[in-house]
């Protein structure tokens, strides 16, 4: 890569980051919010300003575009995907960031919310940018980076290609999606025009990690009818159902709840609960990197239900599972060289492969087993989703080297 050239990683990173993009999960609409939408129209604008004429945003809110080979060989065509929206876990409205230049090790104090402080004790990360410049938010709001810094670095390779037109690369496609914080991201994807033949998204934390591997995942809406009575009179008559569900949660082992697992251990996680005495709804996740262990886990909810019910009489239950997304290495175990080019170019950019599972998904696991099998690489972020989320910009410029090595990888395997 051209060590004189100019990033434009931070600038881009900073606009976007000012721009509210949450998504809503409650939301029946896709995008679930509009105002996602304004973020996807100047990726649009700004992708046609840097000469790619199909650039455009559709009605979803998905920006599609192409950078043309500039090589003869047959190459696949290559697809890099971020997401636009941010999680609705913390305010992501007028998010203010800040660039910390020269870091010196000191704690970070957010001038915004004092009891906010990055410091190196807690977030040991933090020494790898001693020196340079880190970016946070000012301490009331998250900062965006996820997935933004990934939409600033793809922006970046775009406008690095599209200056360096001597370099050699078969065609590469552009996908920005809405949702993707909702498990919605893939959701009115329009794969006959993204016409790609493997991908990666950038959506990744520590400079040079590699993510082949997602939980697989399901939700579970479990619904609990009890029996309604006057509490004056309900002796031997009522089955409070709020107190079925807070039984049902309060079984729940530590071994199988996320505070108390890691690695590669799943678990069981009651999201929501809502009701009266007479109904309540338990909305449960269910995780594990065994695809097969989510039947298991879906056992344990209906047999500890069943054990729970038993002692209050005529209440009944339904449970309802949904598909969510599947273990992404399910599928990349059969092209691994789309993880093994993505290995060779972190390496060519001079740092040292991780090798991870992501506790959670990405876009990726879907757009896997929908024809695009798509591991996940690095982009810096750290501290996601809360007024502590922070990014090193050189870590972001080093995301934008690993993908110019990766598409000229990609070019030298071509025939």
């Amino acid at each position: 890569m051209d060590n004189n050239y100019k990033y434009s990683v931070t600038e881009r990173l900073l606009q976007y980051v000012q721009i509210d993009t949450q998504s809503d999960s409650s939301s029946t609409t896709h995008p679930s919010t509009a105002k996602q939408k304004n973020l996807s129209t100047l990726l649009a604008q700004q992708l046609l300003d840097l000469g790619l004429a199909d650039a455009h945003a559709d009605e979803y809110g998905y920006v599609y575009a192409t950078i043309p080979a500039t090589s003869t060989k047959q190459i696949p065509t290559i697809c890099f995907c971020s997401h636009v929206d941010t999680t609705s876990d913390c305010s992501g409205t007028n998010v203010l960031p800040i660039l910390h230049h020269n870091y010196d090790g000191t704690p970070i104090v957010l001038p915004h919310d004092t009891t906010q402080v990055l410091s190196t004790s807690k977030y040991p990360y933090l020494l790898n940018h001693i020196g340079n410049t880190i970016i946070t938010a000012s301490g009331t709001t998250l900062l965006g980076a996820d997935d933004k810094a990934g939409v600033a670095i793809i922006m970046d390779m775009v406008q690095y290609l599209t200056t360096h037109l001597e370099l050699q690369h078969g065609t590469i496609k552009i996908l920005f999606t809405p949702d993707e914080e909702i498990g919605k991201g893939t959701a009115k994807i329009n794969m006959e025009k993204l016409q790609a033949d493997y991908g990666y998204t950038l959506d990744g934390g520590a400079a040079g990690s590699l993510e082949d591997e997602t939980f697989s995942a399901n939700a579970a809406i479990l619904t609990i009818q009890g029996v309604s009575a006057h509490p004056g009179d309900a002796k031997g008559k009522m089955a409070n159902a709020l107190k079925i569900a807070s039984d049902i949660i309060q079984a729940i082992p530590i071994n199988l709840s996320p505070e108390g697992t890691s690695h590669k251990q799943g678990f069981i996680h009651p999201l929501h609960i809502e009701g009266i005495a007479e109904k309540a709804t338990i909305q449960f996740i269910i995780r594990d990197f065994d695809t097969t262990q989510l039947a298991v886990k879906e056992t344990w909810i209906r047999h500890t239900t069943e054990q729970v019910i038993t002692k209050y009489v005529g209440a009944t239950y339904t449970l309802e599972v949904v598909e969510q997304y599947s273990n992404m290495k399910d599928v990349l175990k059969d092209c691994y060289h789309v993880v093994t080019y993505a290995k060779e170019a972190i390496e060519r950019t001079g740092l040292t492969v991780i090798m991870d599972s992501i506790r959670g998904g990405t876009d990726g696991s879907k757009l896997s087993y929908i024809g695009l099998p798509c591991p996940n690489i690095y982009t810096g972020m750290q501290n996601i989703h809360s007024k502590l989320e922070w990014v090193g910009v050189k870590d972001m410029q080093l995301a934008v080297s690993t993908l110019v090595h990766l598409v000229m990888i990609w070019e030298e395997h071509g025939e």
